[in-house]
């Protein structure tokens, strides 16, 4: 396996990742539907952030997995930068398999090489065992997270 920056012709495995997903399922575009250009506006967007990084893991040529990094400044915390983690997802034939694992710990070495004090990160509530596993590699539930549409 290894773990590389997503390209531009990832998307498509990267968006089945993301429907690979009961909750997913119901949030993307549907499965062996084309994408909507959104997908590829969304991904030179972030490609062209510099604070932003989007993985992959491949596996024999195949992407298992992905994540979205994004390094936040803040004048909080002696104006301390942290790293925000986002849409870590591994394909479900893949899971338990160290990939998770390893995609966390690329993005804790990216937070301590843009010297961040905290790498943080969301869950939605109905994500058990998310929880447990980013519970064992040491991420404590400290804040009650809340979204709303605009």
């Amino acid at each position: 396996m290894i773990l590389r920056r997503a390209r531009r012709e990832d998307v498509p495995a990267i968006v089945g990742l993301l429907q690979d997903d009961f909750l997913g399922a119901a949030r993307e575009a549907p499965k062996g539907a084309p994408l909507p250009e959104s997908y590829y506006a969304a991904f030179d967007e972030i490609e062209a952030d510099p604070r932003a990084e989007l993985v992959v893991a491949e596996e024999d040529g195949a992407v298992v997995g992905t994540m979205h990094l994004t390094v936040l400044p803040h004048l909080s915390a002696k104006g301390s930068r942290s790293l925000q983690l986002e849409n870590v997802h591994v394909a479900s034939s893949r899971r338990s398999k160290g990939i998770g694992k390893a995609l966390i710990e690329w993005a804790l070495e990216r937070a301590r090489l843009q010297g961040c004090a905290r790498v943080q990160l969301t869950s939605n509530k109905l994500r058990k065992d998310a929880h447990r596993f980013y519970a064992r590699l040491g991420f404590v539930a400290s804040h009650e997270g809340m979204k709303r549409a605009p």
